[in-house]
């Protein structure tokens, strides 16, 4: 039985600390392993929503008038609710029930699709991505936890191989049905095909997943750490990514944030003190934190699970392989339609080569498992990653062919698979049952702050370089001068769609016989900088592979008695 220790310090024993080592554990019945499909395929309608997205955003810019901030809030805005959300979401699954978190969270999930579909500006499509995210937020981590709680000792790596498969199913499923639907149909179809799979989702998991609870062992909730965490780190996603328009120090434009406004000409920029806000809030609320369990009262965040060194190694691991991984789904979509001018059903077959990989990868991952381990195979996992991208960065040019890059890609898409369900298993292997929910939320946040993250700092490295390669490719060209400057510019702020305008008027745009030129250039000036971008992802996936290293020597060493 795992449980807490008795005491005001709230640690783990360390009898608690490997659940899976129990041999005598139930055989999962038939409705077990159903309702583990149906867990699967809900938290895949989030996956299959971010891959939906990410190939439909070139489209959803040009029609919605999007600039390069508006699209990095696009998927950066539900990845901040999600991260504010899960610790909160997870609490409330494991006192209310998860199944009941679950079904909640479709509901609202569902809602937010619908709300997404019928905008027809900016504004309220962030809207809508904010209630898709407090759906989403609400599935996440009950769903987690129910599979944590459900299958434990040695049906648990099969759980998960299933559970990744899955996953990896939806995400290579994403840029072929957004590809498709954003061509044939429109962008507005990529949320509304969430309403009928929502509906029948929403009965089968009535049906076939039973309802479980975490045992609560202190009163209260816990608002004020909800606050925090949700200021903190809103705040430090908000400064990565405003920082190259608003000023890293000087100002350059002003801010107006609910009726108020940040002059161009204050002493210091908004993001210095957006980051001084994050660290604050983030540091008062592990302080806060601590004095919560100190005091016997519920916390959000039990920093007791971070004793266990697997689940520390592996959520550090999870944080930094996310931020790469993101980061690199943010620029491909807009390098491929936009330099490469590919139709959008065209940039989801090549992006569909990596979620093959990783789903053919995911389905045998538990095999490598068995030989290797789970850490050894989230290893061998996150080096394939490397390559893959590393190899991109060498590839991507103005004139590549689209097809070439579906190659690494697809070396990529195999070490995704290895590594993602390997690691959500290594990370919550320790971790008591009775605090799952805790403990599934944690990985969810750390893995959602990492997405934020990566696309925030994809969409900053992108920005910046932006504004050296495109003026430099242009006065190559033979363009120079304040006409030129405008055009580096409207492309830099239109994220690489000014490019495909242009491509699409020919001649008859307002540069004349200058368009190809013109289209040439910036083609070439977007391509040098999305290797830059790219590189971002590269060397957060070279640190989480180092994690990794250490998650493996964690896990192989014996519990501190």
């Amino acid at each position: 039985m795992t449980k807490h220790a008795p005491g005001g310090d709230g640690a783990i024993t360390p009898e608690s600390t490997r659940p899976d080592d129990v041999a005598d554990v139930a055989a999962p019945s038939r409705r077990d392993w159903a309702g583990l499909a149906m867990l699967s395929i809900a938290l895949g309608l989030i996956v299959l929503d971010g891959t939906i997205v990410g190939v439909a955003l070139p489209t959803i810019i040009l029609d919605l008038n999007l600039d390069l901030t508006d699209a990095q809030w696009v998927n950066s805005l539900y990845a901040v609710l999600l991260a504010a959300l899960l610790l909160s979401t997870g609490t409330l699954a494991d006192r209310l029930g998860r199944r009941r978190l679950v079904l909640a969270g479709i509901v609202v999930f569902v809602g937010g699709s619908l709300l997404a579909a019928a905008a027809s500006s900016a504004g309220p499509l962030l809207a809508a991505r904010a209630v898709q995210a407090v759906g989403a937020a609400f599935i996440m981590p009950a769903t987690l936890s129910s599979v944590n709680t459900l299958f434990r000792g040695r049906y648990r790596a099969a759980a998960f191989g299933v559970w990744g498969a899955v996953i990896s199913g939806a995400a290579a499923i994403g840029p072929l049905l957004g590809g498709a639907l954003t061509q044939w149909a429109s962008w507005h179809w990529i949320f509304l095909v969430n309403l009928p799979l929502g509906a029948i989702l929403f009965v089968a998991v009535i049906v076939t997943v039973p309802e479980t609870r975490g045992e609560k062992t202190h009163p209260g909730v816990d608002v004020d750490g909800a606050l925090l965490s949700a200021i903190g780190f809103g705040a430090l996603v908000f400064a990565v990514i405003e920082g190259p328009d608003l000023g890293w120090w000087t100002p350059k434009a002003d801010l107006s944030l609910f009726g108020l406004t940040w002059p161009a000409d204050a002493p210091v920029s908004a993001t210095p003190i957006a980051l001084a806000i994050a660290a604050v809030a983030l540091t008062l609320f592990v302080l806060w934190e601590r004095h919560r369990e100190k005091v016997h009262r519920s916390a959000l965040l039990d920093l007791s699970l971070f004793s266990l060194r697997t689940f520390s190694w592996g959520n550090l691991t999870a944080g930094t392989v996310a931020v790469g991984e993101f980061a690199l789904l943010f620029i491909l979509p807009l390098y491929l339609v936009n330099v490469l001018g590919l139709e959008v059903i065209s940039a989801g077959l090549v992006l569909a080569a990596m979620a093959f990989g990783a789903f053919l990868s995911g389905a045998s991952a538990r095999h490598l498992a068995a030989r290797f381990g789970s850490p050894g195979t989230v290893l061998i996992g996150l080096g394939l990653e490397l390559i893959g991208v590393l190899a991109l960065v060498l590839l991507i040019r103005d004139d590549t062919h689209a097809w070439l890059v579906a190659i690494p890609l697809t070396v990529y898409g195999l070490g995704l698979g290895l590594a993602s369900a390997q690691l959500t298993g290594t990370v919550l292997r320790d971790v008591p049952v009775a605090i799952s929910g805790q403990g599934s939320a944690t990985q969810s946040t750390v893995r959602q702050i990492g997405s934020a993250l990566g696309t925030a700092f994809a969409g900053a490295a992108l920005s910046i370089s932006l504004a050296r390669t495109l003026p430099a490719a242009l006065e190559n060209a033979g363009l120079a001068g304040g006409p030129a400057d405008q055009l580096a510019e409207s492309t830099r702020q239109s994220a690489g769609s000014t490019i495909g305008v242009l491509r699409d008027h020919g001649d008859a745009s307002p540069l004349g016989d200058h368009t190809a030129a013109a289209v040439d250039a910036l083609a070439h000036g977007f391509a040098d900088a999305s290797r830059w971008a790219m590189l971002v992802a590269a060397a957060f996936l070279a640190l989480g592979f180092l994690g990794a290293a250490f998650l493996r020597r964690a896990s192989a060493a014996p519990v501190a008695q």
